[in-house]
Formats: structure tokens, sequence, C-alpha cells
């Protein structure tokens, strides 16, 4: 069980995902150095999007694929928070919870992961015409496709290291995936990477940070948690998170973002693609904080970029892409 008020024990969820754990681990390992006297335990669970493999995200129509069951064993007192990616996160939260934390974002972008037997030279931009790139993003498979339309997408899904082992298997004629960066560092696989997509696609929405979800009305837990909030983080996160809310979108449309902050400004590139590449709407924007401003007041700013960069994409192509995928998936 989770905590009481006076306990000196917290239980943190998590998914049981290697990767999953390893963050836990982070979250754990970073509290219990801030608070030797508690004790911080795991509770691993399976979620509906662990436990569905043998389709892609996008068909299985949940927005909280990777959260429901971990936000359920909060919301019944189980565990006292949870860690998530921050990406797998549902834009709108159940009014009884809260993001009590946001972590350092590790590096947000994309990475190319060549198969052991394929040479070590290529790049997206120079892997031979019809070689087959796994991912099981829409976004990732939108924006390859734009850059290299010769190319051959194939579902993959799993954890990082089932992927990894049904590349490396000549049998599944897979040549390379496209996975987070941040997942391959977390797990220990960094030397796996073989180009950093920087520059070349969008990243996901909150990609590479880590949320920490608990109870709005458990004060204990929050003021817990609060030496952990990256405020820089939180802000490019509310301003990324906003523009997926004023789009509607998840796992099941190809949205991109590559946010900065640097000294006081956010600037925030937003994308929405059609699964075929074909049609993009891409539109940028930046808003200036006061150095003096407080946080909520950076906080509002961010989300007002956000949903002024989404409003921009609609009015610029994003409606009619995003309409289309809505009906294609409806049949």
């Amino acid at each position: 069980m989770a905590s009481t008020d006076n306990s000196k024990v917290f239980v943190i969820g998590t998914r049981r995902s290697q990767l999953a754990m390893a963050q836990a681990y982070i979250v754990r390992d970073e509290l219990s150095k801030l608070y030797p006297d508690y004790e911080f335990k795991i509770e691993a669970m399976a979620t509906t999007g662990d436990r569905i493999l043998d389709v892609a995200l996008s068909k299985i129509g949940e927005k909280s694929l990777f959260t429901k069951e971990l936000e359920l064993a909060l919301d019944d007192g189980r565990v006292d928070f949870v860690v998530h990616s921050f990406k797998d996160l549902p834009t709108v939260l159940d009014p009884t919870m809260v993001i009590g934390a946001i972590l350092e974002r590790e590096s947000p972008n994309d990475a190319l992961v060549l198969a052991e037997r394929t040479d070590k030279s290529y790049t997206l931009d120079t892997l031979p015409k019809g070689s087959v790139i796994g991912t099981s993003s829409l976004r990732r498979t939108a924006q390859i496709m734009r850059r290299r339309p010769d190319l051959e997408i194939k579902s993959v899904r799993g954890n990082i290291h089932t992927r990894l082992s049904k590349l490396d298997d000549p049998e599944n004629g897979v040549d390379a995936l496209v996975l987070a960066a941040a997942g391959l560092t977390r797990v220990g696989l960094g030397q796996r990477i073989n180009q950093i997509l920087d520059g070349v696609m969008l990243h996901a929405v909150s990609q590479g940070a880590l949320g920490i979800e608990c109870r709005a009305n458990d004060t204990r837990v929050l003021n817990l948690l609060k030496p952990l909030d990256h405020s820089e983080t939180r802000l490019v996160c509310t301003a990324e998170r906003a523009m997926m809310r004023k789009l509607e979108g998840g796992c099941s449309v190809p949205i991109g973002v590559r946010t900065t902050l640097k000294d006081h400004v956010i600037t925030l590139e937003g994308l929405v693609a059609s699964l075929d590449g074909k049609q993009v709407a891409q539109f940028k924007d930046q808003v200036t904080l006061g150095a003096a401003a407080t946080s909520e007041t950076k906080e509002a700013a961010a989300a007002e970029l956000g949903t002024n960069v989404a409003q921009k994409l609609l009015d610029s192509g994003a409606d009619a892409i995003l309409k289309e995928i809505s009906a294609d998936k409806a049949h």
C-alpha cells in the first residue's frame, strides 16, 4: 500500500518494461539522495500498450495506452506517484491528478539504429533505395516517407531490446530502426546509435522528458517531488503539450515538434503530416518570457505559444490532414 500521512515509505508506480524500470530507478535514486531517511519502493505493472503487441499503436484507438492502469493504481492508493515517459501521458489529465514534477529533459531527438549486418557509414539520407526501416510511429513514418519515399516502412513494436533483436535477425528483413535517443541511452544502449536525427525530423511532444504524476490533493507528495522539477523542461513541454491538445493528437496522429528555450525566448516549431508524408503543415513561432515573470505567468505564455502554433497549423492545412486521417481510421 501507498504511504500514510506519517509513513516514511513511498511507493512508485511504473510500467514493467526495462526502459520504464530504468526511468523509475532514476527517480528513486534522486529522491533517495534528497531524502535519505525515506524508503522508496517500486511497483511495476503491465499496461494495455504493453499487452497488445501485435497491433499498431494507431489502430488500438486508446489515448492512455501506456498510462491507464498506472493512473488507476494512483487513484485507489496502491502507489503514491507514477513515473511516465512524458510523451506517453495524455495532454488532458483526470482533474484529480497533476504533474508533480518534470525532470530535466534528455535529448528529445530520434536516432537511427542500423542492423549489425548493415554498413555503419549509412545515414537516413544515404541508405540504399528499398531499405526497410522499422518503426511503429506514424510521426516517424510520415517524416521518413516525406524525406525518403523510396524506403520501405515495417511496423516493429515491443520494448527496446525486443526491437533490436528483431532488427538484428536477418530473417525479419529490417535494415534500420528509428528510436528515441533518450530511451537507448537510459538502458545503456547508446552505443547502438548511428545517427542522431536532429535537423532531419521533428520529435514527439515531450520526448526525452520524465513526468511524475500524483494525486492533486496529496500535498505531502507534491512537496516531496518539488525539488525534482526542472523549470525549463516544464516550460518547453507545456508549449508542446498545449499545441498537441489543440490539435487533439496522440499516438494515432503524425505530429512533430522542435522546441528551444534560450535567453528567455521559447521557439516552437510544429508539424502535422499525412501518413505518406506528401501533405505537410509546418509553422514556427516564438515568445519572449519576462526575466522577472512568475513561473505561472511563464507557463501561461508557453501554453499560449503552443495553442497559437497549433491554430496556425490548422489554418495552413493541418485541419484537412487531420480530418482525412480521422476518416481513414473510421473505416
